[in-house]
């Protein structure tokens, strides 16, 4: 039991679609981002919908890591102007390896799974994966079917945790494809309201978080309720509390 207590690792994890740091108010405010982020103090931070540097600017993804003092990788999808623009994972601890699975459908908008490896510490590697699916249903279903299968490649070893926005409206394709292969958090467990979108008054539970196999327990998800966070997107940020063992 001890060298098992010495092989887990407490890791708290978010995911935050941004919109841009476009707020409710029509507003674009990084800083409010940053300050929600900061408030629910997160090992790692999945984020979708970010703007990355241009020619003028260092983007949004360096402004955040820079304001919360954590590294960072971008997966950009496709460029908004003349800026790079997709998902972005922001980590206290080390990144070992980053790769890329393209989940784009036919002609809809480009869409793609990040995968983070992250060093936690001596304990060993922790395989994030920071997903935003698209918004068609049947286009969902197939990247569903795409991401299971990366996800649950065995060549890929230790624990997996995915989280992200994967715009589920109502059917539940998306989510019965994942849970073939994947085990979800489910947040009945932990939440009266488990609905992430709008902000100011979430109708739609489009965030979710699953995990592979039996090293990863829950200790408790939640979602921030303040003003700020209502506010500074059109989505509230997802936040569980992992033990994780290695």
């Amino acid at each position: 039991m001890a060298d098992e207590a010495k092989r887990t690792r407490a890791v708290r994890v978010a995911t935050y679609n941004i919109h841009r740091a476009r707020g409710l108010d029509g507003r674009t405010r990084l800083e409010r981002i940053a300050g929600v982020l900061a408030a629910i103090d997160a090992d790692v931070i999945a984020l979708q919908e970010v703007i990355g540097a241009s020619p003028l600017k260092p983007g949004q993804a360096a402004e955040l890591g820079a304001a919360l003092g954590m590294g960072w990788v971008m997966a950009p999808t496709r460029h908004l102007r003349n800026a790079l623009f997709g998902n972005v994972v922001l980590s206290h601890f080390p990144v070992k390896h980053h790769q890329q699975y393209d989940l784009s459908w036919k002609t809809c908008e480009a869409r793609l799974a990040q995968r983070v490896d992250l060093q936690i510490g001596e304990h060993g590697v922790l395989h994030f994966y920071n997903v935003h699916l698209g918004t068609a249903l049947l286009e969902r279903r197939d990247q569903a079917q795409r991401l299971a299968t990366a996800v649950h490649d065995r060549r890929v070893v230790g624990p997996k945790i995915v989280l992200g926005d994967f715009n589920e409206w109502a059917r539940r394709l998306t989510v019965d494809v994942l849970a073939q292969k994947l085990h979800s958090i489910d947040l009945s467990k932990y939440l009266r309201r488990k609905r992430t979108y709008p902000g100011f008054f979430p109708m739609v539970h489009l965030d979710h978080i699953y995990y592979e196999g039996a090293r990863v327990e829950v200790d408790n998800v939640w979602l921030p309720q303040h003003r700020l966070a209502k506010m500074a997107s059109d989505h509230l940020p997802l936040v569980a509390d992992l033990r994780i063992r290695f």
